[in-house]
This record gives structure tokens, sequence and C-alpha cells, in this order.
């Protein structure tokens, strides 16, 4: 043989190891190299894939954020989650709640996760959206873990069922002032309310009942069904941040709004009912992205916050919606979405 020849091939073969060894080591790590047209967009993607209504959280020195289910090597993933230790480049780590509940084992439609750390119970608690088995109308779960990561295990039942997709997209919330535990919750063209929960979030508290904290169709814009219920505490305000018109589908229309209050049960004031422009948006579409929207606060290592959100690139709708992570700030009394 020539030697020459062999030394080529051999040359060859050792940088397709190389370069396969790279592929699957870093295959789920990922921070987009983005387009000229794309890196002009004022929102920022930092998971390319389908990663929609996402939760970003702080535990430790790492950051965590959780999608709705999506499909991973043809399997489905019922709650996605993903790490990251700066919050831009984040590893695909997989099913959070792989073992489907009991009262939704039959179905496939888990989605709008929220996640947090409650240090009295010491759990990892997770609320989240699912088809019952045997009910028309949607439910709300909760689950607890030991681990940001999963596996989440749900309490043994729906914490609350309702006719058509009213009860949906949950938002726990512990109010820092009194300690009381709240869940925030709502969407199908009905207001979103609010309901003070037992302090293991196993459910309501005994003698009160949801109340309604802002109503759709108040607005001259993405106001017709509202849903996406958020909540940060800053300075002494509470701000409700939340979403609508139509997440998905080919008429994805979608927008953040927001509305604050001095008292976790209201009442709140829109943005757009403030100013009088009756316009409560602080984040819409560009020419880049369409219907951002199902937004998250998280807060970094240096007690700057962010807002996470999903949205749809235009030119490439069916990769689904994208999660995005841009810096807000609280100017004037509202939220601020600052453009990178």
């Amino acid at each position: 043989m020539n030697k020459k020849r062999f030394g080529n091939h051999q040359r060859h073969c050792f940088l397709l190891i190389a370069a396969l060894l790279i592929n699957i080591n870093c295959r789920n790590l990922y921070r987009p190299i983005r387009s000229a047209a794309v890196a002009s967009s004022g929102i920022n993607v930092v998971l390319d894939r389908n990663f929609a209504d996402p939760t970003v959280i702080k535990a430790g020195n790492k950051y965590y954020a959780y999608a709705t289910q999506s499909r991973e090597n043809g399997k489905m993933v019922n709650i996605q989650v993903a790490s990251s230790s700066d919050h831009q480049h984040w590893q695909y780590e997989g099913d959070a709640l792989p073992q489907k509940p009991k009262w939704a084992s039959n179905t496939q439609s888990f989605w709008a996760p929220d996640v947090f750390f409650d240090t009295k119970l010491n759990k990892f608690v997770l609320f989240f959206s699912a088809d019952p088995n045997e009910l028309t109308g949607k439910c709300l779960g909760v689950a607890y873990a030991d681990n940001p990561l999963g596996p989440f295990t749900d309490k043994g039942g729906p914490l609350l069922c309702g006719s058509g997709f009213r009860d949906i997209d949950p938002k726990g919330f512990i109010d820092p002032k009194t300690g009381r535990h709240y869940l925030y919750w709502g969407s199908d063209f009905q207001p979103l309310k609010v309901q003070e929960m037992t302090d293991n979030w196993s459910g309501f508290k005994p003698g009160n009942i949801g109340k309604a904290v802002v109503y759709p169709g108040k607005d001259k814009t993405y106001s017709h069904l509202i849903e996406g219920s958020w909540v940060d505490y800053d300075k002494g305000t509470y701000y409700l941040y939340y979403s609508g018109d139509n997440c998905c589908g080919i008429n994805a229309n979608y927008a953040v709004m927001v509305a604050r209050a001095n008292n976790p049960l209201g009442p709140f004031e829109r943005l757009g009912e403030a100013n009088h422009s009756l316009n409560s948006v602080i984040l819409e579409k560009d020419s880049v992205y369409l219907a951002p929207g199902h937004n998250s606060i998280f807060q970094d290592e240096k007690g700057k916050k962010w807002i996470a959100y999903h949205a749809i690139e235009r030119s490439y709708p069916e990769k689904g919606r994208v999660m995005c992570i841009n810096r807000i700030e609280y100017k004037n009394g509202w939220p601020v979405v600052l453009k990178q």
C-alpha cells in the first residue's frame, strides 16, 4: 500500500472521529448563531427549538427552564427542562415529569409549567395544565421534586378542573409581605383569577374563593382572550404579566401585557388604563418574530431582572415557539423590555 495514501487515510479518519466527538459532546449545549436578519430583531432567542411557555428559575449556581410538552427523538416529553450556567447557553435535559399523573395517564397534553423552590417544604413545586382522563374540560395539577431536573411526582389528583379551557396557565406566588400562598390562573375569554392556597400547595385554603383580577376585552389590541399569568414583586408593587390573544397556529397574534397593584389580590390597574391609551402591551411582534408571549420573570446573580418568553420565527414557523430572553427594568412604575 502507498504509505502517503495510507497516511492521508489515517488523517481523514482522525478528523472525522474528532468531528463526531465534538458533535456528541456539544449537541445539547446551544446558543443560536443568528443570521443578519434574525440578529436585527430585538427579540433575543436563546433556545432555537420548540420550547413554549417557558418558566426560568435560578437554583444554586445554575438556571433551569421548563416548557410545554414537545417531541424529542420521536418520543413525547411531558414537561421539557433545560439548564444553563449563564441563562444564554442552554443544555436540553429532557423530561421533568416523565411519569404521567394517574388522572391524566390516557391523555397527552401537558403545558404551561410554573416551577419554583419552596424553602419551607424544601421542595421544588411544579404547577401545570393537563387534559384529564374522564372530563371534557382542562385541569390544573401540582407536583413536587427534590431536584430541579425532577422527576416531579404529582400529588395524586388534579388541583382544579372546569369546563372549556378556563382553568389553565397556573402561577404560584408567595407574598413576600405576608408569606401567604396564592395561585393565579385563567383563560377561555374569562377573567384572570387569584385564590389563596394552603401552605403545602396541595389545595385552596378553606373559606376563600377565586377573585377576578384582570378582565379580557379592556384594551384595543391583544385583549380578546387573556392568559399566561405571571406575578413579580418589585419595591412594594405587584406586577401581573399576562398574554393575549392567540398563542399559536397560522393566525398567531400574541403579546405580553401588564397590570399592577399594591396588594396581591388587587385591585390591579392595567398599563393602558393608567396612561389612558387602552394599550397595555410591553412586548409584541416585530419584522422577524411573531406572537411573543407567555412569559416568566427571573433575577440573575447580579440582581438584574430578565423576561423569558416564546416567539415564532416568521420565516420558519414549523420550528415552533422558541425560547427568548431579554433584560427588563422598572421605569416610572412600569416594566420596560430592553431590546438587545
